[in-house]
């Protein structure tokens, strides 16, 4: 029997599902790359949920957990972190920070469908790395990890450093200290996840997708209105 706290995952893949579906109505309506990266950020997280969600209610399973580190350890905030730099960084480092990571992200994959598992004996048949045989493997997220970490976390204190004390920007300054917390809280729950505690990552990733979301929505909500009000002025 699966403790409470193993069933979170199920509540947000629901409600990344409700996020993916309007945050790619937006990415339709406006058409940028951050959006678009945003987008699939959202779906890579649900796909991680998704996989936490299938463990607590079927239980272990060794393609399963392969599919976990892959979207949640690998691609992880990879993605949302990608919309940031599209949207502060240069256009040239964005697409080849790109083709870095995207290639990274695939070899490290195709190396965690391949290596074997080794299981201890009081192996407690939790969602871990832990059980692959080639070790190394594990170390291609730090990297990939610590960039995401930088940019979605690091992105978003800077853009509220930027619109601190601007009358205009307070939605911003407020949305993106909500996306701070917001990408912080996963990487928290991943560190426990490492150190075997990966109960924590559960409730770390629901709240912190919650406070993304809200960010998300104050500077979305903020823009539309500057926009019909300027609509208006010129109409």
């Amino acid at each position: 029997m699966q403790p409470i706290v193993a069933y979170i995952p199920i509540f947000t893949t629901v409600f990344a599902i409700y996020f993916i579906v309007e945050i790619t109505r937006h990415y339709k309506k406006r058409n940028t790359s951050y959006l678009l990266w945003w987008s699939i950020g959202v779906f890579a997280f649900g796909l991680g949920t998704f996989a936490e969600s299938i463990h607590a209610l079927f239980g272990w399973n060794e393609v399963n957990v392969r599919l976990w580190y892959i979207v949640g350890a690998l691609l992880g905030g990879f993605p949302l972190a990608q919309g940031s730099v599209y949207l502060l960084m240069s256009r040239w480092f964005a697409h080849v920070s790109s083709v870095f990571f995207i290639v990274l992200i695939l070899v490290a994959s195709y190396y965690v469908t391949q290596t074997p598992f080794e299981v201890p004996l009081d192996f407690d048949y939790q969602l871990t790395g832990r059980v692959f045989k080639w070790t190394w493997v594990r170390q291609f997220s730090p990297i990939i990890n610590i960039y995401s970490f930088i940019f979605l976390f690091g992105g978003a204190i800077y853009s509220a450093t930027k619109y601190y004390g601007s009358k205009d920007k307070k939605a911003h300054f407020k949305g993106n200290i909500f996306i701070a917390f917001g990408a912080l809280l996963p990487g928290i729950g991943g560190t426990f996840t490492r150190l075997g505690h990966v109960e924590v990552l559960f409730i770390t990733e629901f709240i912190g997708l919650i406070f993304i979301y809200i960010g998300y929505r104050i500077i979305k909500n903020d823009n539309r209105m500057k926009r019909e009000s300027l609509t208006n002025i010129t109409a």
